[in-house]
């Protein structure tokens, strides 16, 4: 797959996800999706993004918008990390990269002084035919939340 950009179709995909289901993307064809990549399960930033998509849930739901959580973290991780923190969406598995490189959010990273390749946090939003609408890169978890309901908003 290559790398997607604003205004394209996204190619139709299945990736492994929780609640023992395959995501399929032209499944979810006349909603919204909000496609959000995070580094990993259980850590600070990503479990409080995670908490922020959950508790604004009913929002997204009024705007015809399905949310998903993409990871390289297994499906069981994905499992006990959803039920932990009570999400009401689906997280998705991406351990052979194959999502990341079509969003292009495997970055190197500095962790602990060392050059590690990790997800960059990015979000992509999906419109009701499948294309691309919007990207946020290098999300700032505090104001996420907020940006996509304007976007969200602005579309409706």
């Amino acid at each position: 797959m290559t790398m997607i950009n604003i205004n394209e179709t996204v190619p139709d995909f299945e990736a492994p996800a929780t609640g023992d289901k395959t995501f399929k993307l032209s499944d979810y064809r006349g909603k919204k999706v909000v496609l959000y990549f995070y580094p990993k399960d259980n850590t600070p930033g990503c479990t409080q993004e995670g908490r922020d998509f959950r508790d604004n849930i009913e929002k997204f739901n009024d705007l015809n918008t399905v949310i998903l959580g993409v990871s390289r973290d297994s499906v069981k991780v994905h499992e006990g990390f959803k039920c932990k923190q009570e999400f009401p969406f689906d997280l998705l598995s991406d351990k052979e990269e194959q999502l990341c490189q079509l969003f292009d959010v495997i970055k190197m990273k500095n962790m602990y002084g060392k050059q590690v390749r990790g997800i960059e946090r990015s979000t992509f939003l999906i419109d009701e035919q499948g294309v691309l609408v919007h990207e946020w890169r290098k999300v700032k978890v505090k104001t996420h939340i907020e940006e996509i309901l304007q976007k969200l908003n602005e579309l409706s």
